[in-house]
């Protein structure tokens, strides 16, 4: 007579659910999230270059000399609104004969020929920092620069910066509304899933309770693999927002430009500390709702 051998069991381990669906539905949540990190990033250095693009154009009284000159320019790169590039103060430097020639190219009409003398005025073009370029320090810059001596007079165009600063901050409370509800969903999203993968748990805490195991016994194996499904998938996330960036910087050039790896840096590490906490709350508040439940409600 033929011994048949009993089928091996496979002993169901505690806090040993299913992990790939999980990890699989918080990397993706976190990649979302991530995108949605990389847009505002460009959007927030997209904005800085439009607002560092503003220019005041600071008109000199006649007849300075050459020294005069260079004192004025030494004392506009060392207020602090004035905009760097490289470590380089944008302070450019423009003569009246400049000025006409640029005046001929873009009319080609030539006033000093029937005026007979050149009217404009040796000037600066400073370009302001970003910081300063909300509408009132705007003002607070034009007075300031109109008190210094060998100063005529100071101007930039005051109605389309208002605009650009009024469109850009809609734009901005647009995008932050969309970011916190986009959090709120991708958290319930997880929750959800973490709760699911627990399910299958149930019964097996239960028994470690019939046993006499403390509910920090049970909970600690399911906290800690939450714990790190959720660094794990904030790596994994953050390692395909990086390839998907370096794509989009070798097909598209330009977006070099709005470009700011230490924010992207930042968003990254966010990611992981997301994944983590969201991770471990979700598995703690699953774990402690099948921990109260009775006999009868687990089926």
């Amino acid at each position: 007579m033929v011994k048949q051998h009993p089928k091996s069991i496979k002993k169901k381990k505690l806090g040993s659910y299913p992990h790939a669906m999980v990890m699989f539905s918080i990397t993706l949540s976190l990649f979302v999230i991530g995108l949605f990190g990389l847009l505002l990033i460009h959007a927030g250095k997209l904005s800085d270059i439009v607002k560092e693009s503003i220019e005041m154009q600071v008109y000199l009284d006649r007849n300075l000399t050459d020294v005069q000159l260079v004192r004025l320019q030494k004392t506009f790169t060392t207020k602090e609104y004035i905009a760097y590039k490289n470590d380089t103060a944008q302070v450019q430097f423009v003569s009246k004969e400049d000025g006409a020639r640029a005046f001929l190219d873009e009319t080609e009409e030539d006033f000093m020929a029937f005026l007979g003398e050149n009217p404009l005025r040796d000037a600066y073009i400073l370009k302001i920092d970003a910081e300063h370029s909300s509408s009132e320090e705007l003002q607070k810059i034009q007075k300031d620069l109109q008190d210094i001596n060998g100063v005529y007079e100071v101007q930039y165009v005051a109605n389309l910066i208002e605009s650009i600063n009024s469109n850009l901050q809609k734009v901005s409370l647009v995008l932050l509304a969309f970011a916190a509800i986009l959090l709120l969903v991708v958290t319930i999203l997880i929750n959800n899933t973490v709760k699911l993968a627990l399910y299958s748990q149930r019964f097996l805490i239960r028994s470690m309770q019939l046993v006499g195991a403390t509910s920090f016994f049970i909970q600690r194996p399911f906290l800690n693999r939450a714990t790190w499904q959720g660094i794990l998938s904030g790596i994994i996330a953050s390692a395909l927002l990086f390839a998907l960036m370096q794509y989009a910087y070798f097909e598209i050039e330009e977006l070099r430009l709005l470009r700011d790896e230490q924010q992207m840096m930042l968003l990254m590490i966010a990611l992981v500390v997301l994944g983590c906490i969201i991770g471990f709350l979700s598995s703690y508040r699953a774990v402690r709702k099948y921990l109260g439940m009775s006999l009868d409600e687990l089926y």
